[in-house]
């Protein structure tokens, strides 16, 4: 947009946001959040179009194997430009282009015969300059380094996404949104509070700095509890995780409230004592499945009852423990290594 601003100065630019191939719709709320900012920065104007996931997904449908580039690329294209040029009419404008152009993963010879079909059908001119070339790339990268943009690291689709996962062997941990509403580390979720946080920095002047750091990040994929054979309610504290996804086990002995069951260090811990741990007041487990601590406050109560640095021991809340009873748990949970965006100011 700046370098449209830079080549077209008598031109006034209108932004349209249509992207309704975004998924999931938080990572859709993410992006748009940060392109109103920078339309805030170019001063352009920005008009957000309408989320027809599910037009979208009718449209791509039979093509979800496709590969980057290959034909569900082009119903893509054609789907958002045909959009923006009816939204072009409406507001009397004779031409329209697209941000896909500067992306180093698009084909301009692809969205080229897309802007030409559109010509045909509507007589709105598609604009398409190559950003790209001389450096232009690069420059790109720097400008958004500098600008601290966020930085997304795949188109949007949620084919494409599951490939590129697929590829790189990672926990495609974006389509990931726990049943508790709780906000998990490097989870789009906390990207959106960061980004929002950083536009209030901004509008107070504060200086601030968006670091990256490596850490180890987890989720929860399911769990349960059997007691005496039938399942009871029961809450999984983050980081817990086994070596076998179900396990037969009795708690062995107890400590001060805690009970320590006789496989793989498993503790059983009642609601009661959770609570004391930080009080809290939660009337059920039911309430803290549905409104739990943040993600921050359950490693910090995970540190109390285990004192080794870094545990991943299974640790689980229930109403109340029975000694006596025998206990099936089932935790299908992963660990792994990820990077995660820091706020700081100074």
């Amino acid at each position: 947009m700046r370098k449209l601003q830079e080549e077209y100065p008598e031109e006034k630019l209108v932004g349209f946001f249509y992207d309704p191939n975004i998924h999931p719709y938080s990572e859709y709320q993410l992006r748009l959040l940060d392109v109103k900012r920078s339309c805030k920065m170019l001063n352009i104007d920005l008009i957000e179009g309408e989320y027809d996931y599910e037009g979208w997904i009718k449209a791509v449908r039979g093509l979800e194997n496709e590969p980057e580039k290959g034909a569900r690329c082009d119903v893509c294209f054609d789907n958002r430009l045909e959009n923006t040029a009816k939204e072009a009419l409406k507001l009397g404008e004779k031409s329209i282009t697209t941000t896909l152009l500067t992306s180093p993963k698009k084909s301009i010879e692809q969205l080229k015969a897309v802007g030409d079909s559109i010509y045909k059908k509507y007589s709105i001119e598609f604009v398409a300059p190559d950003f790209r070339k001389n450096g232009g790339t690069q420059e790109q990268f720097a400008l958004a380094k500098e600008d601290m943009l966020y930085h997304q690291d795949y188109c949007g689709c949620i084919y494409a996404l599951t490939a590129q996962r697929d590829q790189q062997k990672r926990l495609a941990d974006e389509l990931f949104s726990p049943i508790s509403r709780q906000v998990q580390p490097e989870s789009i979720e906390e990207r959106i509070e960061l980004y929002t946080k950083r536009i209030e920095l901004e509008d107070q002047k504060i200086k601030y700095k968006i670091i990256r750091e490596k850490f180890l990040n987890y989720r929860l994929l399911r769990g349960f509890v059997k007691q005496n054979g039938k399942v009871i309610n029961s809450y999984f504290l983050s980081y817990s995780k086994t070596k076998r996804k179900l396990i037969k086990a009795k708690v062995a002995y107890e400590i001060e409230d805690k009970h320590f069951l006789n496989r793989e260090n498993i503790l059983f811990i009642s609601l009661e004592t959770f609570n004391n741990l930080l009080d809290y007041e939660y009337k059920s487990i039911d309430d803290l499945c549905l409104n739990p601590p943040s993600f921050e406050d359950e490693i910090e109560i995970r540190s109390k009852l285990i004192k080794t640095a870094f545990s991943l021991s299974l640790i689980i809340i229930l109403t109340n423990v029975d000694n006596s009873a025998k206990y099936q748990i089932y935790c299908d949970s992963t660990s792994y290594e990820d990077v995660r965006e820091i706020l700081v100011t100074f």
